[in-house]
């Protein structure tokens, strides 16, 4: 099954959290979630109590759905974090926040890790000075990523810096909003995570 092409805020109200799927729709009184938190359909008002296995599973979707990946992807960087020595949520965590897609969202220089991801594959994305169009590529401290310099002026680019200052940047990132550029500083931090996920959860949930 391919990407998800439909309305967007209905996956916000599934998943009963915010996303930030929408760009800067998200940070406004205009949020899905803000105006109707209910799941979408007639059901979506149910009291029902969700069983253990229905609460791991809408963890992994919540978090899957919110760096915008497919379950193969999803289940691929589990796989990946299992096998590192530590905590399995924390690598798992480290290794979905060192996507270069999620890097250029966390950086403010796109509205959302969606329309970060189109960024990067129409080679908008500079890593180092060189032209980086895989999304998924996992960047590195020290690395420096930044908008090439013809790409500054477009549109997307544009409207994220309107709303760059309402998104916290992250410790692990130094940026320079005007220059449309930043710096790695060391491994992506656990604890600063902008959605709010249980990844002991996600971890329960695979490891069944």
């Amino acid at each position: 099954m391919g990407r998800y092409t439909g309305p967007v805020c209905r996956i916000c109200r599934r998943e009963g959290d915010k996303l930030f799927l929408k760009g800067e729709r998200c940070l406004s009184p205009k949020c899905a979630i803000e105006k109707r938190a209910t799941p979408p359909g007639q059901h979506g008002q149910s009291r029902k109590k969700p069983s253990q296995y229905a609460t791991q599973l809408r963890e992994k979707q919540k978090m899957k759905k919110g760096y915008g990946l497919l379950e193969t992807q999803f289940r691929n960087y589990f796989r990946a974090a299992a096998r590192k020595k530590g905590v399995t949520g924390d690598h798992f965590i480290r290794l979905l926040e060192s996507r270069l897609d999620n890097v250029i969202y966390r950086m403010g220089f796109a509205g959302s890790r969606r329309q970060a991801r189109q960024l990067v594959s129409h080679g908008h994305i500079r890593v180092d000075g060189r032209k980086v169009n895989i999304a998924s590529y996992l960047v590195r401290p020290g690395q420096e990523i930044g908008i090439r310099e013809k790409s500054r002026e477009i549109p997307p680019v544009q409207e994220a810096a309107k709303f760059a200052a309402a998104r916290p940047i992250p410790s692990w990132l130094e940026v320079d909003l005007a220059e449309k550029r930043g710096r790695i500083l060391a491994v992506p931090a656990v604890g600063e995570v902008d959605l709010r996920v249980r990844e002991q959860l996600v971890v329960e949930f695979y490891s069944r």
